[in-house]
């Protein structure tokens, strides 16, 4: 195996772990909501807000710790990201009302996430693979995060089971410290990767502000981004409100981590070989007949259950995709900072999605405009992609 080949692999294995660790405690948060709402009276809208504000820090702070990762490598903002996110889930553990739990769960997680998710990871793996191999290499780490929500749900079950949840965040909060010795695993020397013509970053985003599909790309990805934390938050309690058994909300979202591993790396695979674009309007469409299935279905344990293994297969099959068509388009030398745009875009989707739900529940009493209006933004969405374009960006657009 020649150096290049060898740094690569550790950057592809460092990344993808941390991936695992990173998301899959993210995606258990929605696990806490009605412990930690029953044990201090509060609504559902209190900690759905401090999610929604963490997806919403994380989506601002995404640009800029891109930005950064471009200019002094993954390393260092991994490894700043990993103590943030011990630091937030041991803040998290004392939190008793609803500011302390906005800093820690919203502002501190926030910036954690910023820091070891996929726009530094996959800025960080795209750059280091080559291109015809990017899209493959971006659906396996995706996949890696993916993972880490399938085994981190069941776990973080049993932890708030027998420890209570204060006591399951402490534990998470060690193992989030893990972040810390894999970020020295992506190091890739920023002098060496840029390809393609030099730009400037105020050049680059020039040039992306300047690009119809880059702007089409990013409202798609808010719908994703609407959808993904509105299940991923309140799917267990809306299984609750139908008399359902608490294990059975948990058993879904771990079955959607675990169809998403087949789900991302089929994406990257595909992505490799047809548009990526067309497969992402493909994506957004199934999204919505999957949901208008569900919600048509008789509620049972088993329709959940498939639900589970038909949103996993489309759950964050968009990354890859997503980040594979700004890499093609833009290059990869600024692929953190660009990806970090278009992921602010699913970030305030997120915002939207975690908080929506949360209000509209306590002023309704159920979830049913937010599933109407998840199906209407996959329709959405699916029209958005279908006239991007993956062609490299034109050089005089630089300037411009």
């Amino acid at each position: 195996m020649s150096a290049k080949a060898q740094s690569a692999f550790y950057i592809m294995l460092g990344g993808s772990v941390v991936l695992t660790i990173a998301l899959g405690i993210r995606h258990g948060f929605g696990l806490f909501l009605t412990p930690m709402s029953d044990e201090f009276g509060w609504g559902r809208e209190t900690f759905a807000l401090a999610i929604a504000l963490q997806n919403l820090i994380w989506g601002l702070t995404q640009p800029l710790t891109g930005a950064l990762a471009d200019r002094i490598g993954a390393k260092k903002v991994v490894l700043a990201g990993g103590l943030f996110y011990a630091v937030g889930l041991a803040t998290m553990a004392l939190a008793s009302s609803g500011v302390t739990l906005a800093l820690s769960a919203g502002v501190l997680i926030g910036l954690a996430l910023s820091g070891t998710s996929f726009t530094i990871i996959l800025g960080a793996i795209g750059r280091a693979v080559p291109a015809e191999k990017r899209s493959m290499a971006m659906g396996i780490a995706s996949a890696a995060g993916s993972f880490g929500q399938f085994i981190m749900l069941p776990a973080s079950l049993l932890l708030i089971t027998q420890l209570g949840w204060a006591a399951a965040l402490t534990a998470l909060a060690l193992l989030a410290l893990l972040i810390a010795p894999l970020a020295f695993m992506l190091r890739t020397p920023v002098s060496e990767v840029p390809s393609g013509p030099q730009q400037s970053i105020e050049q680059a985003l020039r040039q992306a502000a300047a690009h119809k599909g880059f702007w089409l790309l990013s409202l798609g990805f808010f719908v994703c981004g609407f959808q993904v934390v509105f299940i991923g938050i309140h799917l267990p309690s809306y299984l609750l409100d139908h008399q359902l058994a608490p294990a059975v909300g948990t058993t879904v979202l771990a079955l959607i981590g675990l169809f998403n591993i087949f789900g991302t790396y089929s994406a990257g695979w595909l992505g490799g070989r047809w548009s990526k674009p067309l497969l992402l309007s493909a994506l957004y469409g199934l999204r919505a007949v999957v949901i208008v299935a569900f919600l048509l279905a008789p509620l049972t344990n088993w329709s959940a259950y498939l639900f589970g293994m038909a949103m996993g297969l489309l759950w964050l099959s968009t990354v890859p995709l997503t980040n594979g068509t700004v890499a093609s388009i833009f290059g990869v030398r600024y692929l953190s900072m660009l990806g970090g745009i278009v992921f602010l875009f699913h970030q305030l989707g997120a915002f939207l999605g975690g908080w929506f739900g949360g209000y509209i529940y306590d002023r309704t009493g159920n979830y049913d405009l937010v599933w109407y209006i998840a199906i209407a933004l996959s329709v959405m969405a699916a029209v958005l992609n279908l006239p991007v374009k993956e062609h490299a960006a034109t050089t005089k657009l630089v300037n411009a």
